[in-house]
Order: structure tokens, then sequence, then C-alpha cells
């Protein structure tokens, strides 16, 4: 059996920041948007976004890149790697927020441009078991169950079939939940995503171009020290990041004890309490003290007092 070899690439968040932007390196990005996206993508520009900056600064825990692509509809990739509770959120604000900065005042709302919101993401998003997954917007009768069409104008128009079409979608790549097994070209692409690695047998688009361009030995020197200083970097902020959420559970768990004994006392004194009441109900009640007597005597309820008279 052939021996398969696998490369080391550099990460592809690096790669986006660094390299990616660069005309010449377009059909790389073109490939991994033709697989997810299941079409020929070409891409005419790139543009930045807020959070692509190289400041100290920096939010260094995701990376943005703005996409337009050759039918003038736009694609957001982003990469995060740190647990987010309104990710779901961030991703809808992205999308929205990129809507209304490419459409002018006076502008007819046919130039609201189509947007894909792809979120490459390496933390447990949600619950599900899948590694990737697709959100549209979907417009169904209540009573035929069918899907709302575009008139033939409007499909003439907007070159689209279904009203859905013209609003953004959504994919998130859940990084981690992926298996290592590639079973068909989109999965080559996660295989990178997730190990760095490339196979010599994938054959999905824009994977050779990637081989060849992302491999770490195939960068300048410079590039290697700021490639290596950020990998270094990270490290560092993962374990900052581990220890952070090991001492707050410690933290919260001697917390937990402490107010858990306190607590205990307090219930234990409670019970001690109640106990010496009923024994002086008894002794009160057997004398022929009154019922509500004994009530104000122990503070105990009546219906207690009913108890410790029908035990007796």
């Amino acid at each position: 059996m052939k021996e398969v070899k696998i490369r080391s690439m550099i990460s592809f968040d690096w790669a986006m920041k660094r390299l990616l932007r660069q005309k010449a390196n377009f059909e790389v990005l073109e490939g991994f948007l033709s697989e997810l996206l299941r079409r020929k993508v070409i891409i005419k520009h790139i543009g930045d976004s807020e959070t692509n900056q190289e400041e100290k600064d920096d939010k260094y825990n995701r990376v943005d890149i703005l996409v337009e692509i050759d039918n003038k509809e736009l694609v957001i990739i982003e990469m995060q790697f740190y647990s987010e509770d309104d990710y779901f959120k961030r991703m809808l604000y992205g999308v929205s927020k990129t809507i209304a900065e490419h459409i002018y005042l006076g502008d007819d709302y046919d130039k609201v441009r189509k947007v894909y919101s792809i979120n490459i993401v390496y933390f447990d998003l949600g619950v599900g078991d899948d590694y990737v997954y697709h959100g549209i917007t979907n417009f169904t009768g209540l009573h035929t169950h069918q899907e709302l069409l575009l008139d033939k104008k409007q499909r003439t128009v907007y070159e689209k079939e279904f009203v859905g079409d013209l609003y953004p979608e959504y994919y998130i790549l859940k990084v981690n939940n992926f298996n290592d097994v590639a079973n068909d070209t989109l999965d080559e692409w996660i295989y990178y995503l997730k190990n760095n690695k490339i196979r010599d047998d994938f054959t999905a688009q824009g994977i050779e171009q990637a081989r060849k361009k992302l491999a770490f030995d195939n960068l300048s020197e410079r590039e290697k020290r700021q490639y290596e200083r950020e990998i270094k970097d990270r490290v560092i902020r993962d374990s900052e990041t581990r220890t952070a959420f090991r001492e707050g559970r410690e933290k919260g768990e001697a917390i937990g004890i402490k107010k858990g004994e306190a607590i205990g006392i307090k219930k234990g004194e409670a019970i001690g309490e109640q106990k010496k009441a009923i024994v002086i109900a008894k002794k009160l009640l057997k004398s022929g003290m009154a019922k509500e007597d004994v009530m104000d005597a122990t503070g105990l309820t009546v219906e207690q007092i009913e108890q410790i008279i029908i035990k007796s």
C-alpha cells in the first residue's frame, strides 16, 4: 500500500491575516469557499474589517475577513478559538452590520447585498454532534406547507428562485467535532482547519494551491519568525485561559463547600430547637394546658400541636 504523506502547514487564521489577502493567493480561499458553498466561487475583492488590526490590543480571539465574490455577494469569514456565550448574537450582528455598511442612503432596496456568514469555531457552540451546520431563512405556508417563491419578474431581476435565497445564510464549522476521517472534499478542508496539515492524496478545490503556498517551509525567514511568535503567544494564552478556568472552579467549589457547611449548621440548629419545643409541648399538654397556650409558649404551629396530640 502506497504511503500517504501528511504535510505540515501554517494555520488558516494566520494565512488569512498575512497571505490570503494577496491577489496571487485568492485561489486558495476560492477553493475553500467553492467546496463549502457547493458552487464555483471567484473572488473579486477582499476587504479589511474592524478586527483585522495588528496592534497589541487587538481582539486576538477572532479573525475576520470580508470577501466580495463575482456576483456581488459578500462573504464574512470569522474564526473563534475561545468560548463566547453570545456568539450566535454576534453572528447576527456581523451580518446586519455588513448589510448596512454596503447600502447607501437613498439606494433602492434591490441594492441590499446577499451575505454568507462563515463561522469556524474551535469550541463547543450550542448542542449538536455534527461538525458542519447551515442556516437559511425560508418562508413556508402555515396551511399548504409550500415554500414561498419569487414571481417571474423577481426571478429575472434577482436571479434567484426562492424568497429565502435573498436573505443571509450562515455556516458553522465546529472543527473539534470532526473525527479526522475525510469522506469528501469539504472534509479535506476541515481536516486542514483542525490539524494544520494536508494529506498528499487530498484533491479538494484549492487544496493543491494551499499545499504549495501555505507550507511553513515556503515562508520567508521574517514570516517564519512572525508565525512562530504568534503560535507561542497563543500557547501562552491557552495556558492562561485553562489556569483561570481551573482556579475559578476551585474557588467556586471552596465557596460552595463553605456555604454548604454554614447552611448545614443552621439547619441542624433549627432542627434542635424544634425538637426541644416538641418535648416542652408534650409536657405542657400532659399537664392540661390549652392548645392555644402551648402554641404561644413553644412557637409551634397548630398542625404540629395536633400531630403531638395524635401521637401521644
